[in-house]
């Protein structure tokens, strides 16, 4: 698949996932601005309500006030106004009645009435006991009326005046306010606060942070009174975010499923992209791999067919040179043939290494005596320091040859012409840990480089020049033997100053 095709689909499927993302993020706070509305209203909604609860207990209690005081004054007035012989004449009244009723049914004891006569006296009796009421029920109209003006009068003047500590019992308040919330489905904490009309805290039920101000319901109280004198009720929420949140608490796991799938789609992406890099690299490894054999091999078929000259063999120098040749070309064959099998090793998670105890000092010395001929044929110079007074390892003595040699030998590959070559191997003891550095004065690396040096087929970029041979595998198979070693690897260097590499081992008595 082309790079731009893979492009092309990352870059769709990326903007539907965000797409996706926008759209359920946008629905979940359209949702939290819906429920945030919804709970204001209905908090708003209770706090009228025991507003108007409130109102109607002062107006309950004016008519209280009012009903007691007519009593108390009627009873003073009966009192003030009964005369000494009161009882003296109700009695003469009562008994002057019962004479005139005694003498009338005595002047006719045997004459009963009529019937028409009753029938008369029973309509007249019913006409004035209805005239009577009437005329109670429209005094009593009058005297409700006239007492209903002086106590809405009171009411509209005098509650005004008063402070609101006097005009609202806070239980009854916390009462009114629990009643209504649960009624409503808000059963969640709450505090209030009562403020007077100078903006004074007159009573709160807990602590409400300034940062919180903004969440706080504020209602008037006695809304009827004087804008001036208005009090206020105010209402807030501790849990309010946690209680709204709960309502799309089924929304979450969706977003976070659509998280993971984008996510999971730029992982994988990524691999789409590392692995065509590996492919790529490995395409230019077989091509790099095929023309580095394709030359021993063309030059031990010419060696050999030059052999079959009856003139060669008869020349013993010739013959000599010539089985050199071979010789040289048959190992260089197999040094590379070894470098194609060391990429197994990287297949598996851990390499077969057959460990044993290895005295770092020696076989750095012993390396660095058998290189000294390479350096030396470029006109450089090896320096060897072993200041390690611990050097003994637990190691696979040829892999780890095989390590320190590519060291050197890359030192040797990435020289600067103009020059002379410098390595030096130096080991030291430091933290209770082995160190070898190997150092040289070549080409350096730049540092845009360095992480990738390790990295399997990558090659520094020289260009349109090619005088370097190699896989890109060397520095990779260092990297993985050293890590099996429990050690560790890293890299320093600056462009055309040489470079550094610096191995920490564990000693074998740590």
């Amino acid at each position: 698949m082309r790079k731009s095709t893979i492009w092309l689909l990352a870059v769709v499927m990326a903007f539907a996932f965000i797409g996706l993302l926008y759209l359920q993020v946008q629905y979940v706070s359209t949702i939290l601005k819906t429920r945030n509305e919804q709970f204001n209203e209905t908090v708003q909604r209770c706090l009228y309500q025991v507003v108007k609860t409130l109102e109607l207990d002062e107006a309950r209690q004016y008519l209280d006030e009012d009903i007691k005081k007519d009593f108390l004054y009627n009873d003073n007035e009966t009192a003030l106004s009964a005369s000494p012989n009161l009882n003296n004449d109700l009695k003469n009244g009562i008994d002057s009645n019962r004479t005139s009723y005694a003498d009338r049914y005595r002047k006719k004891p045997n004459t009963p009435p009529s019937t028409f006569s009753q029938s008369n006296n029973i309509v007249t009796t019913s006409k004035k006991q209805q005239e009577m009421w009437l005329e109670r029920y429209r005094h009593q109209e009058f005297v409700m009326k006239e007492v209903m003006k002086e106590i809405i009068l009171n009411l509209v003047t005098t509650p005004s005046l008063k402070p609101i500590q006097d005009r609202i019992d806070l239980k009854k308040l916390n009462f009114y306010l629990n009643q209504e919330f649960v009624n409503n489905g808000l059963n969640i904490p709450y505090i209030f606060s009562v403020v007077n009309k100078d903006g004074n805290v007159v009573y709160q039920s807990g602590n409400i942070k300034k940062s919180d101000a903004a969440d706080v319901n504020t209602c008037v109280l006695f809304p009827n009174d004087p804008p001036s004198k208005w009090n206020f009720l105010r209402v807030y929420f501790p849990t309010k975010k946690s209680y709204i949140f709960r309502s799309v608490e089924f929304i979450v796991p969706s977003v976070v499923f659509i998280i993971v799938l984008l996510v999971t789609f730029i992982f994988t992406i990524f691999i789409v992209f590392r692995q065509k890099k590996l492919s790529e690299m490995k395409n230019d490894f077989i091509n790099n791999m095929t023309h580095e054999l394709k030359t021993p091999v063309s030059t031990i078929s010419l060696a050999a067919q030059m052999l079959k000259d009856s003139d060669i063999t008869k020349s013993p120098q010739v013959f000599k040179h010539i089985s050199g040749v071979i010789n040289d070309e048959t190992k260089r064959l197999g040094f590379l043939v070894e470098k194609v099998l060391q990429m197994s090793l990287f297949e598996r998670q851990k390499a077969s290494l057959k460990l044993k105890e290895v005295d770092a000092n020696d076989l750095i010395a012993n390396i660095a005596n058998t290189f000294k001929l390479k350096v030396e044929k470029y006109g450089g110079e090896i320096d060897v320091d072993l200041q390690a007074e611990e050097s003994g390892i637990y190691v696979d003595e040829m892999h780890f040859t095989n390590v320190l040699f590519n060291l050197m030998d890359n030192a040797v590959k990435y020289r600067r012409p103009e020059v002379p070559l410098k390595l030096m191997a130096r080991t030291r003891n430091e933290n209770g840990k082995l160190i070898i550095t190997i150092e040289d004065n070549g080409a350096g690396i730049k540092k845009e480089y360095l992480k990738k040096v390790f990295e399997r087929f990558f090659r520094v970029p020289t260009g349109n020049v090619h005088d370097v041979k190699g896989f890109g595998l060397g520095l990779a198979y260092v990297r993985k033997i050293v890590e099996n070693f429990s050690g560790s690897i890293r890299a320093e260097s600056e462009l055309n100053n040489g470079t550094k590499f610096i191995i920490s081992l564990p000693l074998i008595k740590s």
